[in-house]
């Protein structure tokens, strides 16, 4: 974990280069998809977002037998 604090610093103190590696997708594309999902949560009822993440915790936490 420190390693990673002192790359970044390096990073931002410009001593060493940021590998970012483009994964081919377009930033605003993926700008506009962040903001997709913002919105759509905003417009759900409390009762929809409880339902929608009972389901994700119902899958995380299934077992597979």
């Amino acid at each position: 974990m420190i390693g990673n604090a002192v790359k970044v610093m390096r990073i931002a103190a410009s001593q060493e280069a940021d590998n970012v590696i483009d994964d081919g997708k377009d930033p605003a594309a993926k700008a506009l998809g962040a903001k997709g999902g913002k919105k759509r949560a905003e417009n759900m009822t409390p009762e929809r977002l409880a339902e929608i993440a009972r389901k994700a915790a119902e899958k995380r936490w299934k077992k597979d037998s």
